[in-house]
Order: structure tokens, then C-alpha cells, then sequence
């Protein structure tokens, strides 16, 4: 793949200084020196240490990248929001792992979406998996199609830049319409899978807006400012206030929800490729509208 820039700057710079303000990372300047990339100046090949003394057009050219033979290819389909030359953004529906396991090793949404890439016939079949959620955890999951794409995105959660919003139904009436859940999350001693609050984990907080109050439980807006494992649903829980059909964090069962009630609904981050702010939306899932429409019909007859 090429991606050309102008050197608008006064004063000479190696070519190596321009790539890396346009997020070019030392690993991915590796991968083009030695497995088959170029960098070009005006059309002509150099290093990177080359000088540029200004308006110079600068190509990079990536490599091929080679799939990965361990992961399988699945015909089952994905559901598309947005998709252009350097990101795939997919609506995850509740059921499905984001990425392999031994117990899913076929059927999960990295598989779905290579086997799109193969029915696509695009030349590049990595599958850049740059955001995840829960299997039981329904919305928005980010791909990229390129190394180039990963590295930006990895920059921009690395900084807290990315927005995520998710829209949770949490057990109980929470009495303030905006709040904070700033507590260390980590590794449950007695569980592989389960996280907890603990001194000694890793800072995690999370913002949310109460949407609509319900006689037992509360719709809320949630924005991550960080990324942990099972993070909304731990803050929630050591709140009191776990999520309705969150079995492994105590939420209460309801007849019409069978998981977790939590779906990623919007997701925005800043595309260098396109140069502006790029916002996907992920309609509410008809178990989580059923949830909150029943409960609010029952509330409504009372």
C-alpha cells in the first residue's frame, strides 16, 4: 500500500522525522526496510535518514502482509457500519467471542471477518483486531486493515483519545444523573476469568449519565476512560449495582434478557487517513430494547 505526504516544513528534516509525526512507528519503518517495503521522494527511492529541505512529496510504500495460516475462516456473516481502505467497523452481536479460544476456536468474529476478506478477495488477509468486547457484550468492534492503521489506533487508546460509549441497564436506582467509578481493577484470586476491585490493580475509571430510571433497575450512558477487563461490569457490581443478567457479577436474571445488559453503541476516533473525526453508531439490540421497552410498559401500569 502507498501513503504520500507533502513536507510542508521550512526547515531540513530526515525523511524519518516526517514519517514519525504522521504516526509512523520505528516497528513499522523496520518492517518497510527490510521485508520489502520502499520510501520514495518524489518517486525516488531513499533512506530514511534522507534529508528533505522542503515540498517534497513522500511515499511510503508497506509490504505484503502475510495472513495468519492458524487462524480459521468462517462463512458465517458480519454486520458492516462503516468500511473504507484502512478500517472495518463491525456491530458484534451478544453470543459471539471477538477472538479465538480453545473452546471457540472457529466460529468467532476475527474468523467472520477473514472469511469476509476472502469473499472481498482483498490482498491483504490480517486480521488487526484493535478494540474487543465481552462475547456476551453486543456493538461496536474495530478492525484494521493494515499494520499502518493498527499502529495509529494502538497510539490513539495508548493516549485515552478513543471515545467509547456503551448503554448498560444496571440493577437498583442510582440517585446521581452523572458519576465516576474510579477504582483499581484486577485479577480475581479465585478465578481465571473474573476480575474484581483490589488495591493492587491497575487504575480504571468510568464515567456514566443516568438515561432512565425504572422501578429496580437504572438505563445508563457509560463512557471508559480506561480499558480493563469486564471494567464496566466490576465498577458496577462494587457499586452495587450489578449489571441485569450479569450471572458472573451477581446482576439479577430477567426473562427478557439472557446476558449481560450491555451493548457498545458509539465509537469515535480521529482517522490521519481521511484527516477528520470518524463516529460510528450501533443500533440498540432487540433483547436490551425488549428489556428496557417491558420494563418501562410495567412501570408505566402501575
Amino acid at each position: 500500500m502507498r501513503f504520500t505526504w507533502t513536507n510542508t516544513a521550512t526547515s531540513p528534516m530526515k525523511v524519518k522525522t516526517l514519517l514519525s509525526e504522521h504516526g509512523v512507528t520505528r516497528s513499522l519503518l523496520k518492517k518497510v526496510k527490510f521485508h520489502g517495503g520502499a520510501i520514495l521522494v518524489n518517486e525516488v527511492p531513499v533512506l530514511a535518514i534522507h534529508m528533505l529541505t522542503g515540498g517534497e512529496k513522500v511515499t511510503m510504500v508497506t509490504p505484503d502482509e502475510v495472513g495468519n495460516e492458524h487462524l480459521g475462516v468462517s462463512s458465517l456473516p458480519i454486520t458492516i457500519l462503516y468500511e473504507d481502505r484502512d478500517y472495518l467497523i463491525v456491530n458484534k452481536p451478544a453470543g459471539v467471542a471477538s477472538v479465538p479460544a480453545h473452546r471457540l476456536p472457529e466460529n468467532t468474529l476475527a474468523n467472520r471477518v477473514k472469511g469476509y476478506y476472502r469473499r472481498q478477495h482483498y490482498q491483504n488477509e490480517v486480521v488487526h483486531i484493535t478494540t474487543r468486547l465481552d462475547r456476551d457484550t453486543s456493538g461496536i468492534v474495530l478492525f484494521a486493515k493494515h499494520h499502518f492503521a493498527h499502529s495509529i489506533i494502538d497510539h490513539q487508546l495508548k493516549e485515552h483519545a478513543m471515545r467509547k460509549m456503551y448503554l448498560a441497564v444496571v440493577s437498583g436506582q442510582l440517585t446521581d444523573d452523572h458519576g465516576w467509578l474510579d477504582q483499581p481493577i484486577g485479577r480475581a484470586a479465585d478465578s481465571f476469568i473474573k476480575r474484581t476491585v483490589t488495591p493492587d490493580g491497575r487504575a480504571s475509571l468510568t464515567e456514566y449519565w443516568v438515561v432512565k430510571r425504572l422501578p429496580e433497575m437504572t438505563v445508563v450512558r457509560v463512557r471508559l476512560h480506561t480499558g480493563r477487563t469486564h471494567q464496566i461490569r466490576v465498577h458496577f457490581a462494587a457499586a452495587g449495582h450489578p449489571l441485569i443478567g450479569d450471572e458472573l457479577y451477581g446482576g439479577p436474571t430477567n426473562s427478557a434478557i439472557d446476558r449481560q445488559a450491555l451493548h457498545c453503541m458509539q465509537l469515535q476516533f480521529y482517522d490521519p487517513f481521511i484527516e477528520q473525526d470518524l463516529t460510528t453508531f450501533a443500533p440498540l439490540p432487540a433483547d436490551l430494547a425488549n428489556l428496557i421497552d417491558s420494563e418501562t410498559e410495567d412501570f408505566g401500569s402501575r
